[in-house]
């Protein structure tokens, strides 16, 4: 028996923990915490066990699939792609590009090949109708960022290591491990700031995980954050505790956020926010009175009215106490591939321009060069110039992730293509014309580009391959450059070699031409002939381009600088140091300032005021989602380790509300929005606040024509049949898929006991 022992990170959710993995005759038969990671140090959470599991998975597709007689039946690569081209090109060509979309889903950020090759082929694509998961998910934060800082990927990051006060909003970090604060052992390091005598703050409806580890849970209303976090300024301006300290020199717009809070006092939000005013001045007399603080908002405080708002509000208290840019405050990254905030000219950029176009149908703008996902089903409903008629999605379930989900798998039906890359035929992929699966996590290499942007810890690591691709398999990025070959009117059969090189010099030559480039003034064929591996051969797609990236950024070039070479040779990764202050060269503004007061900003607050005017309805249900650690959206839910125990797709609701409405804990209830209705098996309990009901997304694995045998055998109920595709953040574009108002009433025959 032949055994080895390899090194990964997990690429499971964004905690980017270190894998030690047994591998016997091809096979991974151990999964531990590697204890000698940098960054992780032996921490490891189900989905990173479980990663054997999804290798071996017998629904994951090894073969592409071509829809045929009306049905999807497996094909030969060569025959996939050229169904793509026949189905494709001609609506291009006839059409125009805007006739096409694309789709980008959430693990697209957990693949390298994704990360690098998926934007370059919705560009390729040259249509306005590109869509993600980050405008069902985190886009306000990323707008907010950019009025604020300069650039979307701008996002502070709290000290978690450091910081003798935190208070999070509407995050669970216990359940996802993180985000947009990539963390391992996050209740480690929580339960660390308190035993140091520091404090954790909890803003949740519900009395999550993280609340329960907390000093203090304040059970907020949903989608409230924005008046708390407004009547907090409030409350630092008229008690003279306003101390940017070094900031002040770099900041403007102070001022106008001290008159833009005035309306704001707690007395006068404290019924709508659900917290009562002497709370919210003690919240922030407390956050001003702490040596260190950070302030950290996440998915609960984007996916509402006023997502960007209360975004934006998060760091306006880290720049109004002094906190951010310091050690234990809110931090900027130095990622060893390179941000937008370290490249360019340090302290000064363009800045984020929001609405460079509009959509078709209802006219909502474009932010980092997409378009609400809430408007994809629109715009392939209506008929005109630039309907959608086409549409390319990789490693996306909009069938479950999107809202109105119902409407949107009716206009799939529609489609003259519908193109999936994904490792599933699942709610999505069996509308499919053809489906492009690309190889398990195992057998591709890795380095996490987006989440060491967000990390509390400046660390590098690279993941070779751990199993060899199957026979004919495509790589990843293979399959996406030959889709760019045929969106580019190069065949089927383009040249992906050609591509990827073309790809790669391009790369290096802006690296050549950037003045804050390691690589500036270099000759881009010269670096290019660099790029090699350990014998001398040269470097090819996502590899190439990540040691290009390493050369380049800030710990790159001369004779030690960091290169993907030295990564190979450090398998347990490279430790980069804290966060450090990078005020002002991070700033990337025109006016080289922290710009506290945007317009796009101030100009939503009348509509925030507006809310204080209509009643409290104190018997209104309001719905939210959760998350759970076993889970990861849609995409973990075919794994047995991670599929057993009892079951989580529950309808949440505080006892006092089932009282009410009759109903008992196990029994079925119905939930009915202005979008849908839907039936769940109710989880009576006292960790919800009263008025609130919760059912965790992504679920509803019961469709016909989808192959998750583990799924379908626990199918639990899609909350987004619930949720409105006309409700949106208004600044944004982001989805409300929390405080949707629903009404809840007993159904009519018993739930069924879960396994």
């Amino acid at each position: 028996m032949s055994t080895t022992t390899a090194y990964r990170t997990c690429p499971l959710c964004e905690a980017t923990c270190g894998l030690e993995l047994t591998v016997e005759d091809g096979r991974v038969t151990k999964v531990r915490g590697d204890k000698d990671d940098v960054f992780s140090q032996g921490f490891l959470c189900p989905k990173g066990v479980s990663i054997a599991e999804l290798h071996e998975d017998p629904d994951r597709l090894r073969t592409p699939l071509v829809r045929r007689d009306g049905e999807l039946v497996e094909a030969t690569w060569d025959e996939a792609f050229a169904e793509v081209d026949r189905l494709l090109s001609p609506i291009l060509a006839e059409h125009g590009r805007d006739a096409a979309a694309i789709y980008l889903g959430n693990p697209n950020s957990h693949s390298l090949a994704g990360t690098i090759y998926a934007p370059l082929l919705a560009k390729s694509l040259g249509t306005k109708h590109i869509f993600s998961a980050s405008t069902l998910d985190q886009m306000p934060k990323h707008v907010s960022s950019g009025q604020l800082f300069g650039t979307p990927l701008s996002i502070p990051i709290p000290d978690l290591d450091r910081t003798d006060h935190l208070l999070m909003l509407g995050a669970n970090p216990l359940a996802s491990n993180g985000s947009l604060m990539t963390a391992p052992n996050a209740r480690g390091r929580i339960r660390a700031i308190r035993a140091r005598g520091g404090k954790v703050v909890v803003v949740d409806p519900r009395r999550s995980r993280t609340a329960e580890e907390a000093d203090e849970h304040v059970a907020v209303r949903p989608g409230g954050d924005a008046l708390l976090l407004l009547a907090m300024v409030h409350v630092l301006f008229a008690e003279d505790l306003v101390a940017p300290g070094r900031l002040e020199q770099w900041t403007a717009g102070i001022d106008e956020v001290r008159r833009a809070a005035e309306p704001f006092s707690p007395e006068r939000v404290a019924a709508h926010c659900g917290v009562p005013a002497a709370d919210i001045a003690r919240l922030a007399r407390e956050l001003a009175a702490a040596p260190t603080a950070a302030v950290y908002g996440r998915i609960g405080t984007c996916t509402v009215p006023f997502g960007t708002v209360t975004s934006w509000l998060v760091d306006v208290l880290n720049v109004l106490t002094g906190n951010l840019d310091r050690p234990g405050g809110a931090l900027f990254t130095t990622p060893a591939t390179g941000a937008p905030h370290t490249r360019g000219e340090p302290g000064r950029g363009r800045g984020m321009i929001v609405g460079r176009w509009q959509s078709r149908v209802r006219g909502a703008n474009e932010a980092m060069g997409e378009l609400p996902t809430s408007v994809m089903t629109e715009e392939m409903e209506t008929p005109g110039e630039g309907q959608i008629r086409a549409l390319i999605t990789v490693a996306g379930n909009p069938a479950r992730s999107a809202p109105d989900s119902d409407r949107l798998e009716a206009a799939f039906a529609n489609l003259d293509a519908l193109i999936c890359v994904d490792i599933y035929r699942n709610e999505t992929s069996r509308h499919a014309h053809v489906v492009l699966p690309p190889p398990s996590v195992l057998q591709k290499g890795h380095y996490d580009l987006v989440f060491t942007q967000l990390a509390v810890h400046n660390v590098a690591n690279w993941s070779p391959a751990v199993l060899p691709k199957d026979e004919g398999a495509l790589d990843e990025w293979q399959i996406l450059l030959r889709l760019v070959g045929i969106v580019t009117g190069q065949g089927s059969d383009a040249d992906v070699a050609a591509i990827d090189q073309f790809v790669a010099h391009e790369a290096a030559r802006r690296e050549a031409r950037s003045p804050a480039s390691r690589l500036h003034g270099r000759d881009p064929a010269e670096v290019l002939a660099e790029l090699t591996d350990a014998d001398g051969e040269p470097r090819t797609g996502p590899a190439r381009m990540v040691d290009l990236l390493l050369r380049a950024g800030p710990y790159g070039a001369g004779e030690d600088g960091l290169t993907l070479a030295a990564l190979e040779a450090a398998p347990h990764g490279v430790d980069l140091g804290p966060l450090e202050s990078r005020l002002p060269d991070a700033l990337r503004t025109p006016s080289g300032r922290i710009e506290l007061a945007p317009e796009l900003l101030l100009a939503d607050l009348p509509r925030l005021e507006a809310t204080l005017d209509e009643p409290v309805d104190a018997e209104a249900l309001v719905l939210v989602g959760r998350r759970h650690l076993r889970s990861n959206n849609s995409w973990m839910h075919n794994l047995p380790l991670l599929a057993k125990g009892p079951a989580r797709c529950t309808l949440q609701l505080h006892p006092d509300d089932a009282q009410r409405l009759g109903i008992t804990d196990g029994a079925l209830a119905r939930v009915t929005s202005k979008a849908g209705e839907v039936e769940a098996t109710a989880e009576v309990t006292d960790t919800i606040r009263p008025g609130v009901v919760s059912l965790p997304h992504g679920w509803g694995h019961d469709a016909a024509g989808a192959q998750l045998g583990v799924a379908a055998q626990r199918p639990g109920t899609n909350s987004n049949v619930l949720t409105d595709d006309s409700q949106t953040d208004a600044i944004s574009g982001t989805a409300v898929l929390n405080g949707i108002p629903v009404t809840v009433r007993a159904a009519d025959r018993v739930a069924v006991a879960a396994d």
